[in-house]
C-alpha cells in the first residue's frame, strides 16, 4: 500500500509551481483546456491566439481563480508576432519553461464549422493551392517559428519542455466515410491536415535529438476526435471505429498534457503520446 509520503512525492512530479508556459491556439477547444490545466498545476500561463478577445476572456477566468495568466495576440505565421509573444512572456513572468504548440488549422465537422471555409468540402483533385499553402504556414511553419523563438530563453536557463499537438490523422489516413451524408454533396477531411500533422511528428523527433544534452525535452501529444456538438450520425459512425466506443470529451487530453509538460515525464523525449480511444490500435 502506498504511504502518504510516497503519494506526495509522486504528485510533486506534476507540480508546475514557479514555471511559465505558453499555449498557442490557447482560445481553441483544447487550447483553453490546456491553459486551465497548466494554471491549476501552478504555472503562470500565457494564452496566445489570433483571437485575442476570446483569449482575454479565458485568461480572466483563470485570473479570477487566483492564478497568473496573460492573454496575447499572436499570429504564428509571422516571425515578428511570435517573437513579441515570447518577449511579452519574459517581460511579464521572467522566464519560459513550457511551450504547448496547439495552434492549427483543423477542418472540423462540428455544427459551428460545417458552413465555414474549413469544412473540407473539396476533393483532393480540386484542392486549391492557396489553402494548401495557408495550412502549411499555420500548422508547420508556425510551429517551427514558435519552437525557434521559445528555445532561446530555454537554452539560456538550461531547461525547457515543448509539447507539439499532433492528431491520429497524422498516424493513419482519414476514414472519409465518416464525413459523407446520403443526398448531400461529398465532404472530405482535406489533404493538408494529415500531411501537416505527420510533419509535426518529424519536427518533434528532430528537435528532441537536436537538443540532446541541452535539457530540453520535445514530445508530441496525439488526440483522437473530441466531441463538440457533432451530429448524432457522425458520433455514431466515429464511435463505431474507436475501441472505447465513443468520442473524447474536451477535458480528456488534460492529464496527458500535464504529464508531458511536467517532471512526471522526465525520461521522455522524441516520443508521441497517443490518446485516441484506441482508434489506431485496430
Amino acid at each position: 500500500m502506498m504511504t502518504a509520503s510516497q503519494a506526495s512525492k509522486i504528485l510533486d512530479l506534476f507540480d508546475l509551481t514557479a514555471r511559465v508556459a505558453i499555449v498557442t491556439g490557447g482560445a481553441g477547444l483544447l487550447g483553453a483546456e490546456f491553459a486551465r490545466t497548466l494554471a491549476e498545476a501552478g504555472a503562470a500561463v500565457v494564452i496566445a491566439d489570433l483571437d485575442v478577445e476570446s483569449a482575454s476572456l479565458i485568461a480572466g477566468k483563470i485570473q479570477r481563480g487566483g492564478r497568473q495568466c496573460l492573454a496575447v495576440q499572436a499570429d504564428v505565421t509571422t516571425p515578428d508576432s511570435v517573437q513579441k509573444m515570447v518577449t511579452a512572456t519574459l517581460q511579464t513572468f521572467g522566464g519560459l519553461d513550457i511551450l504547448v504548440n496547439s495552434a492549427a488549422l483543423d477542418p472540423k465537422f462540428d455544427p459551428q464549422a460545417l458552413d465555414s471555409a474549413q469544412a473540407g468540402s473539396g476533393s483532393f483533385e480540386d484542392f486549391p493551392l492557396d489553402a494548401w499553402n495557408q495550412a502549411l504556414a499555420v500548422n508547420l511553419t508556425g510551429m517551427f517559428l514558435c519552437c525557434k523563438a521559445a528555445v532561446q530563453p530555454m537554452l539560456a536557463q538550461g531547461r525547457g519542455v515543448i509539447v507539439n499537438l499532433c492528431s491520429m490523422y497524422g498516424l493513419v489516413g482519414p476514414d472519409q466515410r465518416l464525413y459523407q451524408r446520403p443526398g448531400e454533396p461529398a465532404r472530405y477531411k482535406p489533404v493538408y491536415y494529415s500531411v501537416t500533422k505527420a510533419g509535426v511528428l518529424g519536427l518533434t523527433r528532430y528537435l528532441a535529438t537536436y537538443y540532446a544534452g541541452k535539457n530540453i525535452r520535445v514530445n508530441a501529444l496525439t488526440p483522437g476526435g473530441v466531441y463538440n456538438g457533432h451530429d448524432p450520425d457522425f458520433v455514431q459512425a466515429y464511435s463505431a471505429r474507436a475501441v472505447l466506443g465513443r468520442m473524447a470529451e474536451k477535458d480528456e487530453m488534460n492529464g496527458a498534457l500535464l504529464f508531458l509538460a511536467s517532471d512526471a515525464s522526465a525520461y521522455m523525449t522524441g516520443a508521441n503520446l497517443v490518446v485516441d480511444g484506441g482508434w489506431t490500435a485496430w
